[in-house]
């Protein structure tokens, strides 16, 4: 049992180290679309693929000030804020509206019962006006309002509780991902009290997660393959992954579970197992990759990785580069780096204003927003957000 508790932690504090909606009122039908996906498959050749061919980039520079300074990592982004920490544990949380206007910097770190000890993440619920701060050294959600005033807190329901992705799911609601359930780890659950209204049972045999652990002497070493979505919000429905399942589904407002991507072979049939996830989704195409779960301690590398997309339009796979199209040089786009917003805005990337800098006075950038910003930063102030948003039918 003390070693099972170790382990526990160590996984924590792992996850805390490797990391970062709103509610549309009508909801969209996925399509119905069903893909198949061979995970033993590699994809030599790559196809160049420009991002702004498929979606809508907007710029946003944030301020930097004596009270603003920061690494600009976002938590949430609504149609009135954008929220931002540092990638250090300082306890800052920055508030910028949504032109990056700085408005007011938040801290409420401590061991108190108002107080949290670590952001893993931020919810931003402007629909009542609140920031739900996940504490996961806490296993405690912590509700303030935009001024930093505690309102309330719950905790992670179960006794092995790890929410990892939380989103907006509606006014009252909540849906997240709670990674280390071994039955049922998708829950929709309150807003007021983190009671649960609704537990989504994705199928799946046995679960496991995309870590390797070892003994070395008497301490447990534990190595994830980083962070994946494992919920996705995409045209008003929920893209869930359980990599332990042999699929991945919809999850529609009605409650309806629909197949989204099958996986083959089995995953209960490869020892080691390799899994799938997703990194973007797009009305063109559908960006993932495969990772196997092994790991060598001795030379501390594994969790190998394969990089490919599906373009439905041809029905068919590829291995891609990825490319921002508002450079006139070659300037490719990682995805593992991208994280889910909302529906609306399907992920975000920061770049660093001294990068944005050197590219201007090299003459990188094309004409456009982002030279635009450019050629009026600082290399020493905060990082530019790029959103990446679906494009408008």
């Amino acid at each position: 049992m003390k070693a099972r508790t170790k382990i526990t932690t160590i996984i924590l504090v792992i996850f805390i180290s490797v990391v970062a909606t709103e509610s549309i009122g009508q909801r969209q039908a996925v399509n119905n679309e069903l893909i198949t996906v061979d995970v033993r498959k590699t994809y030599s050749q790559k196809k160049e693929l420009i991002l702004q061919d498929f979606m809508d980039v907007e710029y946003i520079a944030l301020e930097t000030n004596n009270n603003f300074l920061n690494q600009g990592v976002v938590l949430d982004i609504g149609k009135k804020f954008i929220i931002v920490k540092n990638k250090v544990n300082d306890g800052n949380i920055f508030i910028y509206d949504r032109n990056g206007k700085a408005i007011r910097k938040i801290n409420r770190n401590g061991q108190g019962p108002e107080e949290y000890i670590n952001i893993y993440g931020i919810t931003l619920d402007e629909e009542n006006e609140e920031m739900l701060v996940n504490d996961i050294m806490k296993r405690r959600i912590i509700i303030y309002d935009f001024y930093g005033k505690f309102k309330r807190s719950f905790e992670h329901k179960g006794s092995d509780s790890y929410y990892d992705d939380i989103f907006n799911y509606d006014k009252y609601n909540l849906i997240c991902y709670n990674i280390l359930d071994k039955e049922i780890p998708f829950l929709i659950i309150s807003k007021h009290d983190g009671s649960i209204i609704k537990e989504i049972k994705v199928p799946f045999k046995n679960k496991t997660n995309l870590m390797q652990s070892t003994k070395e002497g008497e301490r447990y070493l534990v190595v994830t393959a980083g962070h994946y979505r494992s919920i996705a919000p995409y045209k008003g429905n929920w893209i869930l992954t359980e990599v332990s399942s042999d699929t991945l589904y919809s999850f529609s407002q009605n409650y309806g579970l629909h197949p989204f991507i099958i996986r083959t072979p089995p995953i209960q049939s490869m020892n080691p197992e390799v899994m799938i996830v997703l990194r973007l989704i797009s009305d063109r195409y559908y960006f993932m990759e495969t990772i196997k779960n092994e790991f060598d301690f001795n030379n501390r590398t594994g969790f190998p990785k394969t990089f490919f997309a599906y373009d439905r339009q041809a029905k068919s796979f590829s291995g891609y580069t990825l490319l921002n199209g508002d450079y006139s040089n070659k300037k490719e786009i990682y995805l593992n780096m991208l994280k889910p917003v909302n529906h609306e805005i399907e992920s975000w990337q920061p770049i660093e204003a001294y990068q944005l800098v050197e590219s201007y006075k090299k003459g990188e950038l094309k004409d456009g927003k982002l030279k635009e910003i450019a050629s009026k930063l600082d290399p020493e102030d905060n990082p530019v957000i790029m959103l990446i948003k679906h494009k408008k039918n």
